[in-house]
């Protein structure tokens, strides 16, 4: 499989310059300007990126799904940190709606000194990795992932990309008790969807009518999403994407490691888990 070249900027692995310039990281770090009525999804890759930027697609606008059938999810819901976006976010007209996988340690100084929102959604590491390694062997700008306990060592050692996801959680979480920082799980969208639109919304000061998050809850649906092209990644050119090796949306469910990892890779998991989230006052629908 072909791939571009990662490189580390500031201890953190990047899928390439093509799209994270190292000038543009650091111009997104110190110099980007978030203004007070912007919010930012800043998702762990693999945790519900487009699924989250659906439900705020919508949200923007009042559960119509026009906008959401009708333009690309990354020109809908932009990535800071890419430079392919850039032009995007700077003529976004407000509110900006936008996504970051950023850990906290390279998100824009500006945050701290806005009331710009963001909204971290956390997903267990072990479904994660799952959706990780499906991904990297479809997607050209990844390196192939090589076996699963390949992937599962990476990941458990923090080499994988956007650094490790317990530094990116945990940076995160220390912003939780801020009143423009909401936390949010991707297992609690999945057991009550409804409830999370609704939490969101109250976050945003949003006051959509109970008939337009109905529209928004059957909007970002899974089975919806996996029908819509401008969400699903089927519109990927082919020099990104070989569609035949995987998809974007393959199963949209928690737990679905449990079909994928052995019960040594599974204890393996829970010891360095354990260790390494040690200290952490937060409890997770896995835990």
């Amino acid at each position: 499989m072909s791939s571009g070249p990662y490189f580390t900027h500031k201890g953190i692995v990047f899928p390439g310059t093509n799209f994270y310039p190292v000038e543009h990281l650091n111009y997104v770090e110190n110099e980007f300007q978030l203004m007070d009525d912007d919010v930012v999804s800043v998702v762990y890759p693999k945790s519900g990126t487009h699924w989250m930027g659906e439900i705020l697609s919508l949200i923007r606008q009042d559960g119509d799904p026009t906008w959401a059938r009708s333009v690309l999810m990354w020109k809908r819901i932009p990535w800071i940190e890419s430079a392919a976006t850039k032009d995007i976010v700077l003529n976004y007209a407000p509110p900006r709606y936008m996504s970051s996988h950023l850990p906290f340690q390279l998100f824009p100084k500006s945050f701290l000194h806005s009331k710009a929102k963001a909204i971290y959604t956390v997903r267990n590491l072990k479904d994660v990795l799952v959706s990780s390694f499906y991904f990297h062997k479809a997607y050209k700008r990844m390196r192939d992932p090589g076996t699963m306990q390949d992937l599962l060592d990476s990941f458990l050692n923090g080499n994988s990309i956007f650094g490790s996801w317990f530094d990116h959680v945990k940076g995160w979480l220390a912003m939780k008790d801020k009143p423009n920082v909401l936390i949010n799980t991707y297992e609690e969208m999945q057991q009550d969807l409804r409830g999370s639109v609704e939490r969101i919304c109250r976050f945003l000061g949003k006051e959509l009518t109970s008939q337009q998050i109905d529209s928004v809850v059957e909007n970002a649906s899974f089975e919806t999403m996996k029908d819509n092209k401008m969400s699903n990644f089927s519109q990927a050119s082919d020099e990104d994407m070989d569609h035949s090796k995987g998809k974007l949306m393959r199963e949209g469910k928690s737990g679905i490691w449990k079909n994928y990892l052995t019960v040594a890779q599974n204890e393996q998991f829970d010891r360095v888990y354990q260790e390494k989230m040690k200290g952490v006052n937060v409890t997770f629908p896995w835990d």
